[in-house]
């Protein structure tokens, strides 16, 4: 018997036998699953051959929508898959903007070819090549939200933000950095464009850049407006804005000092650069969507239209930059292994996001202190809401930080009912508390000689002149640290980062002098952010947050709101039969701290009222760090400035 013939009989007589199971036993039929055969060629570390030409008219700013031409070298003729990038970097999860893209086309010389989406994969399009072609051209727009509604919005009539990966494709099979890609880009006329991206040639309004790879491309997004203004900052390093009007724009020498100094002082922590030079992209705007995302050479960051022209006001909002400039290090150059990825298809995994995202948060207020950019005050009260939420909130009973580096995948930051009970992405903050007593740990071992600044320099600083990717385990960060001070760090990390059930983050706090206290006014940090969101948070009396219409938010699980069967989106109407206001609320909680009046609320939810009291007594409390005794001040030595050093 021929071999084909034999596996033929093979595969009949497991048919044959395997029939009698497609029905249960009461009769009913029971399909079997189909097998979808992966078909997508995985990446691998080898030149695509040629250099892709990507096209970008964005010119159509009105409307929101980018025109794309792009024209991929092909070796060879059959099938060619592309992929539109789906896990990017520094978002931590599959957030490609697939759904956006319009008008996809695939041709040769004008003449039209067949694609078919892969069903398992939607992030994939399988093209017919043609025998002869040493080239394919695909054509597609980008139809970006024009409102919030439907997702960020990343064009308006004075600004955009450009992030290649939304507008190119790239051939399955390779390593993203071993595809070349040209960049040109059309803007809308008198707008000016910032990108760190290199060889730039400029003809009227049309941007053309050297080749790079594909990597490279991604790594590099561009902010462009109506209204721009840059400033050297030092170190090779700009400050790139743009704004929804040319008033805010103006910013006064101190300020722009201020952002030299964070530069200054980001290059003496760490020692070296990872970059040959350094775009911060900075929009001021109520209209382009929020964004803080790093970058290896720059990084994307948006902040209030007023940022400079009312500076004493927006404090809480000067955390940022020293954030996404920190991640040039820790995050770009130093990553994790398993969110280093060959390609934007592959999985990330972020289970040292309390390294990437918890120690860059810690430093993000070390350096806007050394700089100048945040007072002692603010980032001590920072530090003081975080630790005081983390001390009520319920949801550390079940669930370790290092669970919630994948809060990400697992809910894309969407609103939840209760978020102290689920957690969120709390590798942020309560690393940053955690990396603070480690901090304290290191400089009182050794009487303030060496501290996490050693750690950094060490860890993140490297050799310089090396703008790739070093990669790290969980093993690394205990050795490195071990290296700068003997400790059982691998204990400390597990116990505090990796299981549940953990004592509130306060010993970094206590092991700098200080206490965490209540007090019947906000702190700094409360105080700016309440009136930048303009709600009022009363977490730690009521329970729960109220915007400014009235309606509440933020419950605490199991707090007195909650008791109350008050849940988000409840309307407070009236305070003791009066309409609601925030006074009238003070008034009602600071009245109730005789032990016996409650604080009687009229709510309304879905059309229903209801009048309820709440069993509080507590008065109004918010969270501040106190000086304890007579000790040194291991804050002043965190915070000292150490361009001097």
């Amino acid at each position: 018997m021929k071999k084909a013939q034999f596996v033929a009989s093979l595969a009949a007589a497991a048919l044959i036998a395997f029939a009698p199971a497609l029905y249960a036993e009461d009769g009913n039929s029971r399909p079997q699953p189909v097998v979808q055969p992966h078909v997508i060629p995985l990446p691998a570390d080898k030149p695509w051959p040629g250099t892709m030409l990507l096209r970008v008219d964005a010119t159509d700013f009105m409307r929101g929508i980018f025109h794309v031409r792009q024209t991929i070298p092909v070796a060879k003729s059959g099938k060619l898959t592309l992929l539109y990038p789906q896990w990017l970097p520094g978002k931590h999860a599959p957030r490609g903007a697939i759904a956006e893209i319009a008008g996809f086309k695939a041709s040769v010389g004008g003449k039209l070819l067949g694609w078919t989406r892969q069903p398992t994969d939607v992030y994939a399009f399988d093209i017919d090549v043609p025998a002869g072609a040493k080239s394919i051209d695909v054509a597609f727009d980008f139809l970006s939200p024009t409102r919030t509604s439907e997702g960020r919005v990343v064009v308006t009539p004075a600004m955009m933000n450009l992030q290649w990966e939304q507008v190119s494709l790239y051939p399955a099979g390779y390593f993203t950095r071993d595809i070349p890609v040209q960049l040109d880009v059309t803007l809308p006329d008198g707008w000016t464009g910032a990108a760190a991206l290199d060889g730039l040639k400029i003809s009227g309004n049309r941007y053309s850049y050297a080749p790079t790879s594909y990597e490279t491309l991604v790594d590099s997004p561009m902010f462009a407006g109506r209204y721009y203004r840059k400033w050297d900052l030092g170190q090779n390093v700009t400050l790139n804005v743009v704004a929804d009007e040319a008033q805010y724009l103006e910013a006064k020498p101190d300020q722009i000092a201020r952002h030299a100094a964070l530069v200054a002082e980001a290059v003496a922590l760490f020692g070296t650069r990872h970059f040959d030079r350094y775009e911060f992209l900075l929009a001021l705007t109520d209209e382009l969507g929020g964004i803080g995302l790093e970058h290896h050479r720059s990084s994307e960051n948006s902040s209030s239209p007023d940022y400079f022209t009312k500076w004493d006001d927006g404090e809480t909002l000067r955390g940022l930059l020293p954030h996404e400039f920190t991640h040039s290090w820790n995050g770009k150059y130093r990553r994790p292994a398993k969110l280093w990825t060959p390609d934007f298809r592959t999985p990330m995994q972020g289970n040292l996001l309390w390294v990437y995202e918890g120690q860059t948060s810690f430093w993000d207020l070390v350096l806007a202190g050394r700089s100048g950019m945040q007072s002692k005050d603010m980032i001590l009260s920072e530090w003081a809401t975080n630790a005081a939420y983390y001390s009520v909130q319920p949801g550390r009973d079940w669930r370790s930080v290092e669970d919630t580096t994948l809060d990400p995948v697992i809910a894309g930051r969407k609103a939840r009912a209760f978020p102290s009970a689920t957690r969120t992405e709390d590798y942020y903050n309560e690393g940053s508390l955690m990396w603070l007593e480690a901090d304290m740990i290191i400089r009182q071992a050794t009487n303030d000689r060496k501290s996490l600044d050693d750690f950094a320099r060490s860890f993140f600083g490297g050799r310089s002149g090396d703008w790739g990717e070093v990669t790290y385990d969980f093993d690394d960060v205990a050795a490195a640290l071990n290296a700068v001070h003997p400790y059982d760090w691998a204990k400390f990390l597990h116990e505090h980062m990796q299981l549940p059930g953990q004592p509130a983050p306060v010993a970094g706090i206590e092991r700098a002098g200080y206490r965490l206290v209540w007090r019947d006014t906000p702190n700094a940090y409360d105080r700016g952010r309440m009136a930048r969101a303009k709600n009022y948070d009363l977490t730690h009396s009521l329970g729960m947050t109220i915007d400014k219409d009235g309606v509440a938010g933020g419950i605490l699980w199991g707090g007195p709101a909650f008791r109350a069967d008050i849940v988000n989106g409840t309307k407070i109407v009236a305070v003791d039969g009066v309409a609601y206001a925030k006074d009238r609320m003070e008034a009602a909680i600071r009245a109730a701290a005789d032990g016996k009046t409650p604080v009687r609320l009229l709510v309304e939810r879905g059309g229903r009222y209801r009048t309820v009291d709440i069993d509080y007594h507590g008065g109004l409390r918010w969270p501040h760090l106190e000086k304890a005794g007579a000790g040194p001040d291991w804050f002043d030595r965190l915070l000292a400035s150490k361009r001097a050093l």
